[in-house]
């Protein structure tokens, strides 16, 4: 179907009208497209700050109900488009390195990037305590494409 909104992650507004326990309003959601056809389908578990999905799923078929979904950046990498003052004190700076996140709600969660100087490793650690962000934050994010590299023994590929 056309009219259905693009594979992605998604926000309900309204619970889905033949799946309302399933399916509830302001709950994260993934549209995609399998077998038997478009469908829809709640977060099954989050590892490392990204959500996985399961069946089952809960066929879309409902352009009326697709056009109230609010679509989602994908998870991963960003910079922060300017500095965010924490409560408490603290401060995260423009352009620092962040790990968009989602709660089950659907709304984003921010991780920081942290630099672990007491190890040898070059590399950044992401905790699983987050920041929970405003929808305007989270359009502004900029997209930072870190690539992923497998642990393989040939070493990172280079480009």
């Amino acid at each position: 179907m056309s009219d259905l909104p693009p594979a992605g992650l998604y926000r309900t507004t309204l619970a889905h009208p033949l799946a309302p326990r399933e399916i509830p309003a302001n709950t994260l959601v993934y549209r995609g497209d399998g077998d038997d056809g478009p469908f829809v389908v709640r977060p099954y578990h989050n590892e490392n700050n990204r959500w996985f999905w399961q069946a089952p799923t809960t066929p879309l078929d409902d352009p009326d109900w697709a056009r109230t979904l609010i679509p989602l950046p994908v998870e991963g990498f960003y910079t922060l488009p300017e500095a965010i003052d924490l409560e408490g004190g603290g401060r995260w700076l423009e352009s620092a390195i962040v790990q968009l996140g989602y709660d089950g709600e659907g709304h984003g969660i921010l991780f920081i990037a942290e630099r672990r100087s007491n190890l040898e490793e070059n590399a950044l650690f992401f905790s699983d305590r987050g920041l929970r962000i405003e929808d305007d934050l989270l359009r502004r994010l900029r997209w930072s494409p870190i690539l992923p590299v497998s642990d393989s023994p040939d070493g990172p590929m280079r480009h």
